[in-house]
């Protein structure tokens, strides 16, 4: 029994080891077709340049610009829409002493803060439709950027209605920080009064 599988396993090996040989012969005599078929093309023939053959530049002007038209018109300044409401602030800050001393740029003179940018804020809609009016007074840091940071409600009439609006205004303002020794410095405890009012 053993002897018999010992003879089929060789004679399988000896079928399959022969297909192989076959196989590689077949596949090595293809390969050499190939090569005796040579290269098919075209050959490119390269040919060098002598080296004393000068180059001829052109400089090319650039051509003059046109002459300019007409200027435009003066534009006019744009009118803003004047809906029922009006927007109206009272941007004046509160117990603000105001030293201006102009210095050649930078932060070269000492002098207090001063306003850049008063930004108006967004009337609320629930207090229009009501014909709600009143003012918040905020109080804020100016920072040494003349950003404003951390802004809170001091006092507001009515409470609540128009705190949100005032807050997010503020927080667009620009001012000019305040100097002390040529460096800008925070100031703490600024007041501004915001007051909202609608139109006749």
């Amino acid at each position: 029994m053993l002897a018999k599988r010992y003879g089929i396993s060789l004679a399988l090996g000896a079928i399959v080891t022969t297909v192989l040989f076959l196989i590689m012969q077949a596949v090595i005599a293809s390969d050499e077709a190939k090569l005796d078929e040579g290269a098919k093309g075209k050959l490119l023939e390269l040919v060098r340049l002598e080296d004393d053959e000068e180059i001829q530049t052109k400089q090319r002007k650039p051509k003059p610009p046109p002459p300019p038209d007409e200027p435009p018109p003066d534009m006019p300044k744009p009118e803003f829409e004047s809906s029922d409401v009006s927007q109206g602030m009272d941007v004046g800050a509160v117990d603000v002493n105001v030293d201006l001393n102009v210095g050649g740029g930078g932060f070269s003179s000492d002098g207090e803060y001063l306003p850049i940018v008063k930004v108006a804020p967004v009337y609320p809609r629930r207090a229009q439709t009501r014909g709600i009016e009143g003012y918040v007074v905020l109080e804020f840091i100016v920072t040494k950027t003349g950003a404003v940071r951390n802004p809170f409600v001091v006092e507001a009439k009515p409470p609540g209605i128009f705190d949100r609006a005032a807050i997010n205004a503020a927080l667009k303002f620009k001012y000019k920080p305040k100097v002390v020794n040529g460096e800008p410095i925070d100031v703490a405890g600024v007041r501004n009064r915001i007051t909202f009012e609608l139109s006749d």
